[in-house]
This record gives C-alpha cells, structure tokens and sequence, in this order.
C-alpha cells in the first residue's frame, strides 16, 4: 500500500445551520477580529452582531475583486492596526483567500513578495499565522480547506500562492444554505470549478487512497448537482454541490491538481476572467488532452471513469463526454475563453508559464506547449 500523509484543518462543520451554531465557536478564536467579507459587507452584518453578541470588537474589511497585493497589504495594515487576535472570512474564494493570506501574512516581518511562489522567493512564513475561520458562500473553490492563498501579482501578469502548511484553517463552516440562490453565472463558473476539483486530484499523480475515496464519490455527485441547479434553484442539488467543493479542497490540498489550473493561473494573471469560468471552459478540454498523451492503463481506466459519470449526469455516451461536457456548459451560460476576454498573445504567455507551474507538477502526464496551446484554442 503506498504510503501518504493526508493534513486538514483542525475542524470542519458541515450542514444547514452550521454557520449560525459556530458562532460562538468563532467568538472563541479571539477577542478582537477581522471580518473578512465581499463587496457588500451588509450580507455578512449577521455574523458581525452575532460576534459583537458575544462580546468580540469586529473590524471590518470588505474584498471587491480577486486579491492582488495591494489589496492584501491594505488588510495587513488594518489587522496590525486592529490589533486583531483572528481572522474569520465570509464569501467567495476570493475572499477566503484574501482572508487567508492576511491571516497568514499580519505576524510576518518579512516583505510579501519573500513569501510569494514564481515571482518571489517563495519562503516559509517567519512567524505562525493568526487563527483563520472560513464561511463559504458560494461552492467552487474548497478554500476553507486548503493551505495556500492565490494572489494576483499585476506587476508581473501572474496569480501565485503564498503557501505554507500553517496557513490551514483552524475552523472550517460548510453551510450550504450560505450558497442558496447565488446568481447563476457565479454558481455555473464556481460549480464547474469544484467538479474540477475533484476530477484533477483524481487523475493526479499524487491521487492516494484517501482523496481517492473522497473523490470517487464526489465526482459524479457534483456533475449531476450543478445540472439539476442550472436546471432550477434545488436545495438538496446545492448541499451536494457544497459538499463537493469541500472535498475538492480536501484532496487538491493533499494530491494536487493538474494542467486546468496549471493554466488558469497564468490565465488569470494575464486576463480579468474569473477563476472558474477559466476552469470550466478548459476541464472538457485538459481532459482530452491528457486522455490523448497518455498509455497508461490506469490513468485511461480512471479517464473513462470519468467520462462515464459525465455521460450519465449530462447524456450522450462515455466517448462522447468531452464533447457533451463542453457543449452543455456553453449551452448552460459559460463563456468561452475569446468572450472572457483572453486574448491569442495570453494564451502563448499562459502555455510558456504553464509548463513550470506547481498545478501541472501534479498533472498525470507530461504536456508540450503545443499540446497546451492546441487545448486552449479547443477552449475559445
């Protein structure tokens, strides 16, 4: 049996009413808190008044946009300033993210860019980070579960991770009615992305018996969710759909993901596409490109696996999945990558970058820039 290690958050609570029975369990953390939150702060004065019930001094810090570094630098400034004791964040990925790194980043002495992968010296943080406590509101990423924060760095056209094992939440709250009714685009584009993230991991070469477990399940649970969703708002659908997400960080923390986020980061970086409309356009995709360069017959046995669940979730026989798995996301709203505004010279950067990311260290079978660069034009 092949060893691993398999690490987490200290605890994780999943179900409806989870967000409000945590609340004092979050009040625990510290005395004084950063609230990290979306856009609109408002949809979260809940958590704040019920934290204030409990006698916590709440400071507020509100995520508009995917983080960049200056946004994580202003909410450094404003938790040391703060004095804060935790970190707890409410939203998307993006904001779980954002919350994640100022968590992390708030004790540290050394500049951000000595702790950021790619462009910068990508160093172990020189301090512990704050105690981190992530809500989910919508089902996409898993980063309530995951050890890494992605930050957009505009200087040089790349989203890198500032990684660290410490950097895992303490508390992680999976309460899927925080997702209810979120707008269909966000759940299409953040749905596609949790479905591959439990594909990726899947297919990695890192895959053990513990993500396995967890994503043998997962898989057709999530394909056959986000369809019933796009079909109408279903609650039961969006339940499965957040348990998905959180197995997706669950074993992409442990077993990697592979040449979808390989390229959708530098993608990313490069465009002003969100993160999983990237991902869905690419996964049909990535997964025929891996299904063509590879002679394994266990990466092919796992492949078809695949193909089978999406041929059951969406239609169409197994050797056609690729192509139904692409036509019913487009049918469904996603945009191509030309209609998210990713352009021919994007693409060659993202192919060049790809190659060396730490997402495609994790992909089953090696790819060529060509190869990247033929899956991309697949994907417009």
């Amino acid at each position: 049996m092949t060893l691993f290690a398999f690490a987490t958050v200290d605890m994780i609570r999943f179900g409806r009413g989870a967000a409000v029975q945590a609340v004092p369990a979050l009040a625990a953390l510290g005395a004084r808190v950063l609230l990290v939150t979306g856009a609109t702060p408002a949809r979260a004065e809940w958590l704040k008044d019920a934290l204030e019930s409990e006698g916590v001094v709440v400071t507020v810090f509100s995520v508009a946009k995917e983080p960049d570094v200056a946004l994580i630098e202003a909410g450094v400034a404003l938790a040391r300033e703060a004095q804060v004791a935790a970190v707890i964040a409410i939203g998307g990925g993006a904001v779980l993210d954002a919350g994640k790194a100022i968590a992390a980043l708030a004790p540290a002495t050394r500049p951000m860019l000595d702790h950021l992968e790619v462009v910068g010296k990508g160093l172990p943080l020189d301090a512990d980070p704050l105690p981190f406590a992530a809500l989910p509101t919508t089902a996409g990423t898993g980063a309530e579960v995951t050890r890494n924060a992605v930050i957009a760095v505009p200087d040089a056209q790349r989203k890198v991770s500032l990684r660290d094992p410490r950097m895992l939440p303490v508390l992680a709250i999976v309460d899927p009615a925080l997702t209810d009714n979120c707008p269909r685009g966000v759940t299409l584009a953040s749905g596609l992305d949790a479905v591959t993230q439990v594909i990726e991991p899947y297919l990695s070469s890192r895959a053990n018996l513990l993500t396995d477990a967890l994503c043998r399940e997962a898989i057709p649970k999530g394909l056959v969710a986000i369809r019933q969703i796009m079909d109408g708002e279903d609650p039961d659908a969006r339940d499965a759909l957040a348990w998905v997400s959180l197995c997706g960080g669950l074993a992409l923390a442990n077993a990697g993901l592979g040449v979808v986020h390989g390229l959708a980061g530098p993608l990313g970086g490069l465009s002003n596409a969100a993160h999983g409309a990237i991902c869905g356009a690419l996964l049909p995709h990535g997964l025929r490109a891996n299904a063509g360069a590879s002679d394994d017959p266990v990466l092919a046995a796992r492949i078809a696996e695949v193909q089978r669940w999406i041929a059951l979730a969406l239609g169409g026989g197994p050797e056609m999945a690729f192509d139904t798995l692409h036509g019913w996301s487009r049918a469904a709203g996603l945009p191509g990558l030309d209609a998210q505004g990713i352009s021919d010279a994007a693409r060659a950067k993202a192919a060049q970058d790809a190659v060396n990311s730490s997402s495609m260290k994790a992909n089953p079978v090696a790819l060529s820039e060509a190869q990247l660069l033929d899956l991309m034009e697949q994907a417009r």
